[in-house]
């Protein structure tokens, strides 16, 4: 019990607390019939050693109604002898049959029932013509030459009901009841139990309590000379305690306090629950009547265990779910001032919220866990516990139950949590909030100590933490608050915000040290106080997997040494560090279960149910404490942020190396990317959306690799005549089969696959595997595919990406006329217009017969306007290959300098195309280079004028090197012409221009350029650019160049899938090159905190890009 042993006034106020509307004065009918042990007396026949209020209110009432006749000896002082003596036979302490006598007295206990009433019953007390105690040498005589010899023939139960402090080794307690025990051997007393043993009952739960008090009585027993003469080991004493008493294991569980101006003498306390003291009782030894069903089922809530194993169950059961849950919210309510257990017995304010914790911890983990290793029925024990915890009239009080904190954390939550990592299952956020809030109270204002008196002072939630630096005064002016102790010497001051508590435990940092191997061993709360200013997650890590393995905290070393649950319980550790910083920094308690239960933001639809590894922050989840997030080896997978912008925790600067890492890498994993350039068209373009397996393994970068390797005897005629699948299969063979995928197109397809859960079938080299997988999807027709693509996205963490739509394509303008098919927003569209950049009439000419347009510049010009009203795009976009020529044709004559205003005029200037279709819509089919003098290319620039839609050009393409290859062969300009791109910026300063290299060569007179046109942004890094070590250097060298005044990549994904590995293999690179950059600011002298990191990594990952969208030249 909370409160079993101590008198002290205080307790009533602060530990428990009834609101009582009505008191009834009961009788339990308690047996006073002549039982043949005491020959039809009201002599004792049971010894009840320590008077605590849970053995008054539980064991003692037990023991009369099974017709025992208890008597109570205190251990220290004569207070409640002296109670129950002087009571007087007045019309309170008698019944109808009974009397205060000399020999029997009554006591009485409140019960605060359900509906808010106090019943008061009186339990008589037999032996009561002395007062008996064990406190002064005189007094023990008196209970061992009297109360034993002279008023005992008989001793059936011993119960023993001192403080835990009291069941050690050489305590006066344990001494005392070895006193006792062998005043019982030595007058010979007799026992009628059925096994003729005394039955030593403990009232406290302490583990294997019986085996233990059996050990310290056995030990003083054979080290003492006082019995039997000088060889104890053999004396009758000895072999009186193994042959003629039993030490029971028992549980105990009746919430207590005490009356109000009672001085601890009147308990008060809940309904009896079923399970309010339990008995393990392998051999029979108790008296019948214990182990009737009238106890069981009555109201004295006795359970009797016969089978082994049964009690351990209980104990287990009652630490997990009554003492654990009771360990989740205790913290939480002391530090959100909110005194008493009873409010969440409320339907307004918080207690509905804390109530919805406390139920998913308990179904999500403690359930989970219990049915893997219970055969009880774990629900009816929650049940039963919540039903109490939520008793709307008696409340516990919340500091109280913070006692022993750290050590609670390993003794009633780490059991749940390790049967979960042992049976492969997670621990979800309300696990990791638990200890988190552990660790928060336990973290001091200061970093000073603890005081003399061995308590340290922390700040309430809500309050500043120099609030706990708050001296208490010893003299209050008229209207200050006063300081409140709730235990032990510990207050609080909920009007200055501070509280003290005591905390013994220490961790060793050596477990997380680098290579010393040295033990540095600190107490926990000093550990966390040194830390005296908020910091970022990372820098919390390591003293929480201290606390986590201490013997003396989490108790969890073993799952942090084992190979199976390391990982699981690193995340478990991450995910306690980032909401502790978030508590520590200054984010509410309460708003943190809000978020939870919101099912918004990163808990999803399931809120208090999410993995803890959703929470954990930095970039890789299941990382090492410690690891490298600068390992730009690993991709690094979306992940969004489990510090939102609103936490407090923004404004913190990272304090370490370590710490900038880990922000870094977290805030690069949680970027909603804009993926401003792509080639991927929606679901609901049907054979043009590409993606599955075999789209992926015979993307032209695999097919180049491919032919590398095959054999003469398979030509690119004949590879291209095969079906897709049969292609898929030899390029499965020759670069995942026969070589390990070890290029960055066939690790793009490793790391595509594993992050759609598909790492078995990679192990087996399963392809067949693989195409089921994906069938399943494709036997969903258009709805299939759209799963699917919004499955891509989200695993990319792409917030939409904008499309190569080609109006030239027949294929695809049928999808866009005469009526524009509705697709998602993830899809933006783009126009692109090569052939207006590169002057090709041919082309041009074609597109506009075939589409009912003028052949001429005006109608040109409409047909281009026509289409961007289609398709609004984000821009106008080409690429601009290496080659240029202008082929004869019916507008030879056009000019080439300035505007040709004529032409614009001219009917049926272009040749006639009527029935011609237009398929140039793959790159290799179009001119390369800008005809700058055209007059389509300043028909180009009016549209763009006119709509304010920049243009996007891609700059240093090849067409066609290899030919026979298809769309696989081309290659690259090493020098492409970069200046034509400053002429036209200089040229046309009202447009926008969106640039992009794909020559290594040209990356930096690019960087140059962007710095000298406003109107000029760099993107991404290009095709065969597009490797790490070349985004490495390319972004290393614009953030030195441009600060965050670009678009750090663009995926140019064709095959939807793509968008995964491209994105997270990116986002691994670019967090390194930041990490390192960061670190370079933070050594000169800027702190940036997260807010800021937030910021500038948005920008380069899609703000940037938005802010230059946003800009019009126009006026």
């Amino acid at each position: 019990p909370l409160s079993s042993s101590s008198s002290s006034s205080y307790y009533y106020h602060y530990s428990c607390f009834s609101r009582s509307i009505n008191t009834v004065l009961l009788r339990r009918p308690m047996s006073m019939t002549n039982n043949s042990n005491n020959n039809g007396n009201n002599k004792p026949d049971s010894i009840c050693v320590g008077s605590g209020r849970f053995l008054r209110s539980v064991l003692v009432p037990a023991l009369n109604a099974a017709q025992l006749h208890p008597t109570i000896v205190q251990t220290r002082g004569t207070s409640f002898g002296n109670y129950i003596k002087n009571r007087g036979a007045d019309s309170n302490s008698k019944t109808n049959n009974n009397t205060n006598t000399d020999n029997v007295k009554y006591y009485e206990v409140d019960t605060v029932q359900y509906d808010g009433t106090t019943s008061t019953e009186e339990v008589p007390c037999y032996g009561c013509s002395n007062v008996w105690s064990l406190g002064k040498d005189e007094d023990k005589a008196q209970v061992l030459q009297e109360l034993i010899p002279t008023m005992m023939e008989y001793c059936n139960v011993i119960g023993v009901g001192v403080t835990e402090a009291g069941l050690s080794k050489g305590s006066k307690a344990m001494m005392d009841l070895t006193d006792v025990l062998y005043a019982c051997h030595s007058n010979n007393v007799k026992c009628s139990n059925p096994q003729g043993r005394i039955c030593v009952i403990n009232t406290d739960n302490v583990p294997q309590n019986g085996s233990t008090i059996q050990s310290f009585v056995m030990h003083h027993a054979v080290s003492s000379s006082c019995y039997d003469g000088e060889d104890a080991s053999s004396s009758s004493f000895v072999d009186f305690l193994r042959d003629k008493v039993v030490f029971h294991n028992t549980m105990v569980d009746r919430i207590t306090s005490q009356r109000e101006g009672s001085n601890g003498m009147v308990p008060l306390c809940e309904p009896v629950p079923a399970k309010a003291l339990v008995i393990e009782d392998l051999n029979g030894d108790l008296p019948t009547a214990l182990s009737s069903q009238s106890l069981t089922n009555g109201n004295f809530g006795v359970v009797v265990r016969k089978e082994k194993g049964q009690l351990n169950s209980d104990i287990a059961l009652k630490l997990r779910v009554a003492n654990g849950t009771h360990t989740a919210v205790a913290h939480v309510m002391a530090l959100c001032s909110l005194l008493l257990t009873d409010i969440l017995s409320l339907e307004q304010g918080p207690g509905p919220l804390l109530v919805n914790y406390l139920d998913a911890f308990f179904v999500d983990q403690i359930l989970v866990a219990g049915k893997l290793r219970f055969a009880a029925d774990v629900q009816a024990v929650y049940d039963d516990w919540r039903k109490r915890l939520r008793h709307p009239s008696f409340g516990l009080s919340s500091f109280f139950i913070t006692q022993n904190g750290a050590a609670k954390g390993g003794i009633r939550i780490a059991p749940t949590v390790r049967d979960l990592f042992m049976n492969d299952q997670d621990a979800s956020v309300t696990t990791a909030y638990a200890f988190a809030a552990i660790l928060r109270f336990l973290t001091p204002a200061t970093p000073v100590g603890a005081a003399e008196n061995g308590c340290y002072r922390g700040w309430l939630d809500g309050s500043s933490r120099s609030s706990g630096c708050t001296k208490s005064k010893t003299t209050l002016d008229e209207g200050e608050s006063q300081d409140v102790e709730y235990a032990d010497g510990m207050r609080y001051n909920l009007d200055e915000g501070w509280y003290e508590f005591k905390c013994t435990c220490q961790v060793q940092l050596s477990l997380l040290s680098s290579s010393s191997g040295r033990s540095t061993s600190i107490a926990l709360c000093d550990a966390l106080g040194a830390m005296a200013t908020a910091r970022q997650p990372a820098d919390y890590v390591d003293v929480i997997v201290a606390y986590l393995t201490s013997k003396d905290g989490g108790d969890m070393q073993d799952l942090y040494d084992n190979a199976a649950t390391k990982s699981s319980f690193l995340i478990l550790a991450k995910a306690v560090a980032t909401l502790y910083a978030r508590m520590v920094a200054g984010d509410g308690m309460l708003k943190l279960l809000k978020e939870m239960e919101s099912n918004a933001g990163i808990y999803r639809k399931i809120g208090f149910k999410e993995s803890c590894s959703v929470i954990v922050d930095g970039g890789r989840a299941d990382a090492e404490v410690g690891a490298d997030d600068n390992d730009d080896s690993r991709p690094l997978h979306y992940r969004p942020s489990p510090i939102p912008s609103g936490s407090k925790l923004m404004n913190v600067a990272p304090n370490s190396d370590l710490s900038i890492a880990s922000i870094v890498s977290a805030e690069v994993a949680a970027a909603s990317v804009i993926d401003l350039h792509t080639h991927l068209l929606p679901p609901s373009h049907g054979m043009l959306c590409l993606w599955g397996i075999d789209e992926l393994l015979t993307y032209h970068y695999l097919v180049a690799e491919f032919f590398m390797t095959a054999p003469p005897s398979i030509s690119p005629q004949s590879f291209y005549a095969l079906e897709k699948k049969e292609q898929a299969n030899l390029i499965w063979q020759a670069l995942f089969v026969d070589r390990s995928p070890i290029s960055e197109a066939c690790r793009g397809v490793v790391t595509t696959l594993a992050a759609l859960g598909l790492g078995a079938a990679l192990t087996k080299r399963d392809l067949d595997e693989v195409r089921k997988y994906y069938q399943v999807f494709r036997d969903g027709g258009l709805e299939g595919a759209e799963k699917f693509s919004e499955l891509v996205y989200r695993l990319s963490g792409v917030q939409y990406a904008v499309m190569t739509n080609i109006p030239f394509n027949v294929a695809e303008a049928r999808h866009w006329r005469p009526q524009k098919k509705e697709y998602p927003l993830q899809y933006r569209s783009a126009l692109r217009v090569d052939p207006l950049l590169a002057g090709d009439r041919n082309t041009i000419e074609a597109a506009l017969k075939s589409s009912g347009y003028e052949a001429t510049l005006d109608g040109a010009r409409q047909y281009f306007l026509d289409w961007c009203d289609t398709m609004s795009p984000e821009y106008l976009m080409a690429s601009t290959p290496h080659d240029f020529f202008v082929p004869d044709g019916d507008l030879a004559g056009v000019k080439k300098t300035g505007v040709n205003a004529g032409a614009l005029k001219e009917p049926f200037a272009f040749v006639d195309a009527s029935g011609a279709e237009c398929n140039a819509c793959e790159e290799g089919d179009v001119p390369s280079v800008i005809d700058e003098d055209s007059d389509f290319l300043t028909l180009l620039m009016k549209v763009c004028e006119e709509r304010d839609l920049p243009l996007a050009i891609k700059i240093g393409a090849h067409r066609g090197v290899n030919p026979d290859l298809q769309q696989a062969g081309d290659g690259v300009v090493a020098f492409a012409d970069s200046q034509m791109l400053a002429r036209l910026c200089t040229r046309f300063p009202k447009v926008r221009f969106l640039a992009t290299f794909l020559s290594r060569n040209n990356q930096h007179e690019a960087c140059v350029l962007a710095s000298k046109f406003r109107n000029l942004h760099i993107y991404g890094c290009w095709w065969f650019c597009n490797n790490p070590s070349i985004i490495k250097e390319i972004s290393t060298m614009r953030v030195e160049m441009l600060g965050t005044s670009f678009t750090a990549q663009h995926s140019d994904a064709r095959v939807l899938d793509q968008l995964i590995y491209k994105w997270s293999h990116s986002r691994s690179v670019i967090c390194s090159v930041l990490i390192k950059e960061y670190t370079k600011l933070q050594a000169s002298g800027w702190l940036a905190n997260r807010m800021e990191i937030r910021r500038d990594i948005r920008r380069l990952f899609g703000e940037s890009y938005c802010e230059f969208m946003s800009k019009s030249f126009k006026v």
